[in-house]
């Protein structure tokens, strides 16, 4: 068990964020530099300071949100533990079929294909402010599909957050034309 001095040395700790993430090229197809936040979450220090980073932003930021909705699948690891650290409810968005009860579903294009995503039709109440939680912003395009499921449902998007966002491809640029708010750990800019 953590006492009060490891937890201390744990969020002071120098090594970032953006060190402990690792860069994959050529996937999921060839001309794609996947950034891999698996190697972040394994280990306990990088995933403590991820969820520590996003809980002392929220907590300084005030939070105007109701719920926290993560989109699958790295964003439910993301997005539960948040919801957990800030005394929030967690909804997951999922793929086809994934989902036990009545859904509404998105379709929506990827950097390398297209796919789908679903909601639960009571997932939220109508007015309900969200934050919507993902691992990643690339393109825009999945967190776009998803906040236009929670709006379907009756939603509203207080701001979309992520670890990782990569600027270059457009996504950030594409979500905020929309007049939603980003916020992310780190960046990789034309790496």
């Amino acid at each position: 068990m953590f006492g009060y001095t490891s937890i201390i040395n744990l969020i002071s700790h120098p090594m970032p964020i953006k060190s402990r993430i690792r860069s994959i090229p050529d996937y999921p197809k060839k001309g794609i530099l996947f950034r891999d936040i698996t190697t972040l979450i394994q280990d306990p220090v990088g995933f403590r300071l991820a969820i520590d980073n996003l809980t002392q932003h929220y907590l300084l930021k005030g939070d105007d949100f109701d719920v926290i909705v993560g989109i699958e699948a790295r964003g439910f690891i993301i997005g539960g533990a948040l919801a957990y650290t800030l005394g929030k409810g967690f909804v997951p968005v999922r793929k086809p079929g994934k989902l036990p009860y009545d859904v509404v579903s998105q379709e929506y294009e990827l950097e390398y294909g297209s796919d789908k995503i679903e909601i639960h039709t009571d997932a939220l109440e109508a007015g309900q402010k969200v934050l919507l939680v993902d691992d990643l912003l690339a393109t825009g395009g999945t967190a776009l599909a998803a906040a236009a499921l929670v709006e379907k449902v009756g939603g509203v998007v207080s701001e979309m957050a992520f670890i990782v966002n990569l600027p270059d491809i457009g996504g950030e640029r594409r979500i905020l034309e929309k007049g939603y708010t980003v916020f992310s750990l780190t960046e990789f800019e034309g790496e």
